[in-house]
């Protein structure tokens, strides 16, 4: 199960405060209460979901709801545990036999790592394998890269929007100038929704949609690692070797802790048995 990502939600609140301590240090709460204008809002707003609707079909703009969850979740991998995994697959395929993994596999929840090791047992081809799970992981980024679209379609559309408003106030207040009373509300009109546009863009759209890429990196990254175990497990590999294997994936400072943790297995269990 993915736990919630708290930095996402972290950053929208610490970019929100410093807008509003800004507004509020030049102008009190008075002048934060000027910043609040519905027909700009609803140029912005309006003009954006239009736009998106046009842009994308029906099925896509559903996707949007799923996509903005997935940017405050957080990826459960631990390449360490995925590690450990294929070295207890490796150690029971060599003393069982690979038809001994089946039963194994039904404790592990990642449906990618069944698949593969499955397809293992079946006795097919490691090449065959590679490329099986290779295009899943295409589709699985082609899925992502749709998703993410409409992010970055709206990272785009909603400054445009803020123009389009912008363009709105001016004419109101050029058409207007002989009643100085309208000036300040068409000017209010004319900014704000630029402002409104671009925070919109800039705080949540285009910082989600660069967040959500990143996952898809990472994700890609830990299937690459899963393909390379399965086929390890498969042609036999020695458990120590394939752990070797995988262990060159990890970052310097996991390697350094790996190799602490097992010194301190190792001299655990030299103490128990004197």
């Amino acid at each position: 199960m993915k736990r919630s990502d708290i930095l996402t939600p972290l950053g929208i609140f610490i970019g929100s405060t410093m807008i509003l301590v800004g507004i509020y240090a030049n102008g009190g709460w008075g002048g934060a209460v000027l910043f609040i204008q519905l027909s700009s809002i609803i140029i912005v707003l309006g003009g954006l979901t239009a736009a998106l609707l046009i842009n994308f079909n029906l099925d896509e703009v559903k996707l949007l709801g799923r996509v903005f969850k997935e940017a405050f979740r957080k990826n459960d991998h631990n390449l360490r545990d995925l590690i450990h995994l294929f070295i207890r697959l490796s150690e029971t395929a060599r003393r069982e036999g690979l038809l001994a993994l089946e039963n194994v596999v039904e404790e592990v929840d990642d449906p990618f790592i069944k698949k593969g090791v499955l397809l293992a047992v079946d006795g097919i081809e490691p090449e065959v394998i590679n490329d099986i799970m290779n295009a899943e992981i295409t589709a699985m980024e082609e899925r992502h890269q749709r998703g993410r679209a409409i992010l970055e379609k709206a990272g785009q559309y909603a400054p445009a929007w803020g123009m389009i408003g912008t363009l709105i106030g001016l004419v109101l207040m050029l058409n207007n100038l002989t009643q100085p009373e309208t000036l300040g509300p068409s000017m209010a009109v004319a900014l704000l929704t630029t402002f409104y546009g671009t925070v919109l863009a800039n705080l949540v759209f285009l910082p989600m949609a660069s967040k959500l890429e990143n996952k898809t990196e990472q994700e890609v990254f830990m299937k690459q690692i899963v393909i390379e175990g399965i086929i390890g497990v498969q042609s036999g590999q020695n458990p120590k070797i394939l752990e070797e294997k995988l262990s060159a994936f990890l970052s310097d400072k996991d390697r350094e802790s790996e190799e602490a943790k097992l010194e301190d297995e190792f001299v655990g269990e030299t103490i128990n048995e004197s």
